[in-house]
């Protein structure tokens, strides 16, 4: 059972550098039973204010297997939220640790990324510190986007089958590649360390232990590399800084306002009684109040449930307050959910805790709903197969695109959409569904787009939500692509129109 701490919508697990070693352990049997790969991150001040502005990523953080305290910020904002994280386990002493644990129990490695020559110095040292370490392989491939990355470097990898993959392309590039090929390396464990292998073999000099206990390390940092890092560290400790500040009040106030009064309340405060079940998954009533103070017992029930059902519904009816902790339990359970084939569901969500969901950017990571009937509805959906004719208006052949656009559901839509342009040439992909696009999605896009054009035909994008929008301007593919806010608008505009009703969207 994990335990996490949201701090700024990134889900932070609560465990020391034993814990997240035996969990390795734990990934390692798993994908290696099932091909099932397992991402870990570790996480600091620079990837939360990241994750802010990139949708992508931020996504990518949420659903990690593993994310740990890379940096002091954090662990002083956990003890300020009321879920003090026992300390930083960081790459820079994850890497030798698990290094030093594959040498005892016969895993493989592959060091993947940093300069050339880098990685490869970095494989020796660690073999010569841990004898019997094996290392599956070594690669440094030439500095490209995650869309344009060359497809060899996938291929190796899957050759050498290492149980631990080391990435070190820095964020956000290295956590987004291996989501984007997560489903086909079937590696067990693909962790990125961004600087690690530089200081491994010395090229960046390790901060003083003594600076790092009392989170002085980025100036030792900053002194080193005065001209690259001033300004992202200006702009992650103003942007991290206010940012915490909010959700710290927005912890004390939410706590304040939801204490219950000690008379009982008249029977038109009486809050709503919970709905009586009427659907086949279990419905899980929630409190006024949860809390790290009585989140176990919550725990222990909600994972029960999720044994004999893939979805669990909470009931939110009551509920006036959720702390850092129990956000991060919530974030758990989705996961756990989710990779059993279901979700968590969040029935009748109070405005107190829309609001603190919003403000997290965790408002589209749960499946929110109003009643019981519109959880069937969803689920049914859910569950029907893809409609292989595509709808169509004015000439257009119009696809919906799925939900979480990844690497899972981008080969459905490359065929879908590949089939309808060689029937009707013009297609119009709708994204008014989809809450998620991640780089895989993207670059099923670009391909499409393509495709389109050397046909002389036209692919256009409609619908997009402002994170999906977001997504794609970060790539700057809303410069490339035809984008356009609803279907009507995308099947009406003249074809020469194009990227002028992009701009406008």
């Amino acid at each position: 059972m994990r335990k996490l701490l949201v701090i700024l919508g990134v889900p932070i697990d609560n465990l020391t550098m034993a814990e997240a070693l035996d969990r390795c352990d734990e990934f390692i049997a798993v994908g290696r039973a099932t091909g099932r790969l397992h991402q870990i991150a570790t996480v600091n001040a620079d990837f939360v204010v990241n994750a802010l502005h990139d949708p992508e990523l931020r996504r990518i953080l949420q659903e990690a297997d593993m994310a740990t305290a890379d940096g002091m910020p954090l662990v002083w904002a956990s003890r300020l939220l009321g879920g003090p994280l026992p300390g930083r386990v960081t790459g820079a002493d994850m890497v030798p640790a698990l290094a030093e644990r594959a040498a005892q129990r016969g895993y493989s490695i592959f060091f993947l990324g940093a300069r050339e020559g880098v990685a490869a110095k970095a494989a020796a040292i660690l073999q010569e510190r841990y004898p019997g370490l094996r290392v599956a392989g070594v690669l440094s491939p030439p500095p490209s986007s995650v869309l344009e990355m060359d497809r060899s470097v996938v291929e190796a990898v899957k050759a050498a089958q290492p149980d631990i993959l080391l990435v070190a392309f820095g964020n956000p590039k290295q956590e987004k590649w291996i989501r984007m090929y997560a489903h086909e390396l079937r590696v067990p464990i693909a962790i990125g360390v961004g600087g690690t292998f530089d200081m491994i073999v010395g090229v960046t000099k390790r901060v003083p232990l003594w600076m790092q206990r009392s989170g002085l390390e980025w100036v030792y940092r900053l002194i080193q590399e005065p001209r690259r890092l001033w300004k992202r560290y200006v702009h992650d400790f103003v942007y991290f800084g206010y940012f915490f500040a909010r959700q710290w009040w927005a912890m004390q106030r939410g706590r304040a306002l939801s204490i219950v009064p000690v008379a009982s309340p008249s029977a038109s405060e009486q809050p709503p009684a919970p709905p009586t079940p009427t659907v086949p998954w279990p419905v899980l009533t929630v409190g006024v109040r949860l809390e790290a103070g009585n989140l176990e017992p919550f725990n222990q029930t909600a994972y029960q449930l999720l044994e004999t059902s893939p979805y669990l519904i909470l009931d939110l009816s009551v509920t006036q307050f959720l702390d850092s902790s129990a956000l991060g339990a919530l974030v758990a359970l989705a996961k756990r959910a989710r990779t059993q084939g279901g979700d968590l569901l969040l029935l009748n969500v109070q405005e107190p805790i829309l609001r603190i969901l919003d403000l997290l950017r965790l408002n589209r990571f749960f499946e929110q709903f109003p009643d019981l009937p519109s959880i069937e509805a969803w689920i049914a959906q859910q569950q029907q197969p893809a409609p292989t004719v595509p709808a169509s208006d004015h000439g257009w052949a119009i696809i919906p695109a799925p939900r979480l656009f990844d690497a899972t559901t981008a080969p459905t839509v490359l065929e879908q959409v590949s089939a309808a342009l060689n029937k009707a040439a013009r297609v119009v992909i709708d994204c008014s569904g989809t809450t998620f696009m991640a780089s895989a999605g993207m670059a099923t896009l670009v391909k499409l787009d393509r495709l389109a054009r050397e046909q002389g035909g036209a692919l256009r994008i409609a619908g997009c939500s402002p994170d999906v929008l977001r997504t794609l301007q970060l790539v700057k593919l809303d410069l490339v692509l035809a984008i356009f806010p609803d279907v009507r608008a995308a099947t009406t505009a003249p074809v020469g129109n194009s990227h002028v009703a992009a701009e406008g969207a």
